[in-house]
């Protein structure tokens, strides 16, 4: 299989939605979201601030290898346990109330050994399955 072929059948594995849930002036309870996710892998835009995408992934398991070439992308824990690999690097570890960078053109995976929560910041237009 091609490498885009298994981009393709990894990306059916998640639970990806990109339409933001709420808009300005709402308010977000996301911990009654997280308390509502059944999917092992769901990634969910929160809302659009600005050119930036404030986004909710709440998951366990292993995500494919892939890139963002154009932008960075930020992880903030909120609870759990969150691993990133990366390539030519150790892995990233990250507890509740930790954050991590992976810069634009970076290889690299989550690996998430139990049920995790974390935000992550992206600027519009990301596929969150990678380049």
């Amino acid at each position: 299989m091609t490498e885009s072929r298994n981009q393709a059948a990894d990306a059916n594995r998640y639970a990806i939605h990109y339409e933001p849930l709420f808009q300005p002036l709402q308010m977000m309870d996301v911990q009654q979201l997280i308390d509502t996710v059944e999917e092992p892998w769901y990634n969910q835009t929160l809302i659009q601030v600005g050119d930036v995408l404030i986004r909710l992934g709440v998951m366990q398991g292993e995500f494919h290898w892939h890139k963002h070439e154009g932008q960075d992308e930020f992880f903030y824990l909120l609870q759990g346990e969150f691993h990133i690999e990366l390539e030519g690097r150790d892995a990233v570890v990250l507890r509740p109330s930790q954050a991590f960078s992976v810069p634009a053109g970076m290889l690299h995976r989550p690996v998430v050994p139990i049920r995790s929560a974390v935000i992550m910041i992206e600027k519009a237009g990301i596929v969150a399955t990678g380049d």
